[in-house]
């Protein structure tokens, strides 16, 4: 039996700032956000401390969901792990980690707005009209992954 392994990130937080979106060569769409999660602990003498997290999320042929991703919005994110490697400008190899998005879900208004997290958000539904080839019953399969598109690490303009 061939040998099984997990690979599912679950984030809930809010945006950093406003998802910046981007094209490849071929045109498919790239939405870049950062996400915030905070946490607290209590140490030994009893003083609560928080940290915040950040965690960039890597989204895929959504361009119109992004309009909607704005600085303050929670968010709950399922996706998976991806550590890349790429040369900076001056040659010096950097490893980026970043969660690539499967499943989105707005989760309510901005920070700015009310807090008790009924802000009207709901799962990301797709507004494009069907396009030849693509079942018109709002099934579709799964969008293909960047390596399936043909597409390199330089194609992906961040």
């Amino acid at each position: 039996m061939a040998e099984r392994s997990v690979n599912k990130a679950i984030l809930v937080g809010r945006l950093g700032a406003d998802a910046e979106t981007r094209f490849t060569q071929n045109g498919t769409p790239v939405s870049r956000v950062s996400l915030a999660m905070n946490r607290q602990w209590t140490d030994s003498d009893n003083q609560v401390h928080e940290e915040t997290d950040w965690m960039s999320i890597v989204i895929w042929n959504k361009e119109t969901l992004a309009t909607y991703l704005t600085k303050g919005t929670k968010l709950y994110v399922e996706g998976r792990l991806q550590t890349r490697s790429y040369d900076d400008k001056e040659g010096v190899k950097r490893y980026v980690t970043e969660v690539v998005a499967e499943n989105l879900v707005l989760l309510g208004g901005t920070a700015s707005s009310n807090s008790n997290g009924n802000g009207g958000g709901g799962r990301e539904r797709s507004t494009r009209r069907p396009t030849p080839g693509k079942p018109a019953n709002g099934h579709r399969d799964r969008a293909p992954e960047p390596a399936e598109q043909g597409l390199q690490d330089d194609d992906v303009p961040f």
